[in-house]
C-alpha cells in the first residue's frame, strides 16, 4: 500500500498533519514579509500571521464583537431580572 502524503494541497487549500513542532508553530504563525494569512501549521487551510498588522487589526475586532456581545447578553439579563411584570386578567364573560 503506498504511503500518503502528510502535506499538500488539495483544490488549491493547503493541508499538513505532520507533528507540529514549537518551532514550526512558531515560525507559522510569525512570517513577517508575508501576506496576512499563512498556511496553517497543523489541519486544513490558513492562519493569521501575526508579523502582518493587517492581522492584529483583526484580533482587535473580533475581541471588540466579542466583549460587545458579552456585555449586551449580560445587561439584558440584568434588565430582564430587574423589570416588574404587569399582567391582566379580564374576567369578563359573556
Amino acid at each position: 500500500m503506498a504511503d500518503k502524503p502528510t502535506s499538500g494541497e488539495i483544490l488549491g487549500v493547503p493541508y499538513n498533519f505532520e507533528r507540529p513542532s514549537f518551532g514550526r508553530m512558531l515560525s507559522s504563525y510569525w512570517q513577517p514579509g508575508e501576506g496576512m494569512l499563512v498556511e496553517k501549521p497543523f489541519g486544513v487551510g490558513y492562519t493569521l500571521n501575526l508579523a502582518n498588522w493587517r492581522s492584529w487589526i483583526v484580533v482587535l475586532v473580533a475581541g471588540a464583537l466579542l466583549w460587545h456581545q458579552e456585555q449586551s447578553s449580560s445587561s439584558q439579563e440584568q434588565a430582564e431580572e430587574d423589570e416588574p411584570v404587569e399582567v391582566i386578567v379580564d374576567d369578563d364573560e359573556k
